[in-house]
């Protein structure tokens, strides 16, 4: 009798537990539960890549200008680092201050549902994919007065302090022109994918879209620009060499003789800029083409939320190319590129004084002439002058 009054209150217990199970799943809301479990568990799994996009975005940028900083004197002041730089910094500051956004978006998505932060979420799209290109363009154009125009780039005097002054134009310039929607111009709107804020590109109000057709002009024109700019470079790069190949150096006129230094100086950020360009220009073109899809109601919202996936990979990937192309490694690849050349060369090669690195440069490794790391225009004094008397000099060198 007293084990069975015992034993009593366990079944009890059991018996109210069973109930409680039971009509749980009897319940309708329990599939409801079970969902929102898996849903909390796919979100939380979602919010782990804007994270790493965000870390990896900042961490690598701020190594990028660690080493951009560290770097040789002549090559912090030459105006195409300085560049390179601004573009580091660019992009360090555009994963800081829009990655956060889409990040508290995922935790509440009713962040971005206010007006105040769609338009600045906005505003930071479209101020930093512009900007980006902007930079990577006027690299290009720098790249292409030190090679093919050093007169006129020596006459403009591009240096440092010119690469810094175009920079703050370009900031200047960008914010206005990417704040013209916040004055009215244009509205901002929360994308289908409630992730991210963009410019209404499918409105039918005249200024809006004239301002969105204006926006795919401005982005369509600087990736136009860089391609051409860059195919130039490399163009008279190749020229360069055939020239030097088929008469001895000594025997040009004093422009080309400082443009076969210039080419045998530039290769190096010739391989930053083109690997720079090719990255920037695959990562925001996609983007800029949807802009003009939308205009012309060509509708995709998951063309639209991947392209803006693609354009924010841009930031991780340009500081990598800065850390991977740094002195020392294509240092490596140099002495790598004499070696091969010299085990498939039968003839010794004749050496020729080199300005920049002695022991590295040789009349039969043009090539590698090519891939000397630094930069011989841009490193003269502004108060350099050439003259027809200077071809005197060359050709008794």
């Amino acid at each position: 009798m007293h084990s069975q009054i015992h034993n009593r209150p366990k079944e009890i217990s059991l018996t109210n537990t069973s109930l409680l199970v039971y009509l749980a799943m009897e319940s309708p809301n329990f599939t409801h539960g079970s969902v929102s479990i898996n849903e909390t568990l796919r979100s939380g799994v979602t919010m782990a890549l804007p994270m790493f996009m965000f870390a990896g975005g900042a961490i690598g940028n701020l190594i990028a200008i660690i080493v951009l900083s560290v770097s040789r004197q002549e090559r912090k002041s030459s105006a195409f680092y300085t560049l390179v730089c601004g573009l580091a910094v660019t992009d360090l500051l555009g994963t800081c201050l829009a990655s956060p956004f889409t990040i508290a978006n995922y935790l509440d998505q009713r962040v971005l549902e206010d007006r105040h932060f769609c338009e600045f979420h906005s505003f930071l799209l479209l101020f930093f994919g512009l900007t980006g290109l902007s930079i990577i363009c006027a690299m290009a154009a720098e790249r292409y007065l030190a090679i093919c125009c050093p007169y006129t780039y020596q006459r403009w005097g591009v240096n440092r302090r010119f690469a810094q002054k175009f920079l703050f134009f370009i900031y200047i310039s960008h914010i206005f022109f990417c704040c013209l929607p916040t004055m009215g111009m244009a509205g901002s709107e929360l994308q289908p994918s409630k992730t991210w804020c963009f410019i209404d590109w499918r409105t039918h109000e005249p200024l809006a879209a004239a301002y969105s057709v204006l926006y795919g002009v401005v982005s369509l024109l600087l990736i136009m620009g860089t391609i051409v700019l860059n195919l130039a470079v490399c163009g008279a790069l190749l020229l360069m060499r055939q020239r030097t190949v088929h008469r001895p150096v000594a025997r040009a006129s004093v422009r080309e003789r400082w443009r076969a230094l210039s080419s045998a100086a530039e290769t190096q950020m010739i391989a930053v800029l083109v690997m720079t360009s090719v990255v920037v220009l695959a990562c925001s073109a996609p983007l800029v083409v949807r802009v003009f899809a939308n205009r012309f109601l060509l509708k995709n919202d998951k063309a639209d939320l991947a392209a803006i996936r693609i354009a924010s990979v841009n930031p991780i990937l340009d500081p990598w190319i800065y850390i991977l192309l740094r002195r020392s490694l294509f240092r490596r690849l140099l002495s790598l590129s004499r070696h091969g050349s010299s085990t498939c060369s039968s003839t010794p090669p004749s050496p020729q004084r080199n300005l920049c690195y002695p022991e590295l440069m040789t009349d039969s490794h043009v090539f590698t002439q090519l891939m000397c790391n630094a930069n011989v225009i841009t490193q003269l004094p502004a108060t350099v002058k050439f003259t027809p008397y200077d071809s005197e000099g060359f050709r008794q060198t």
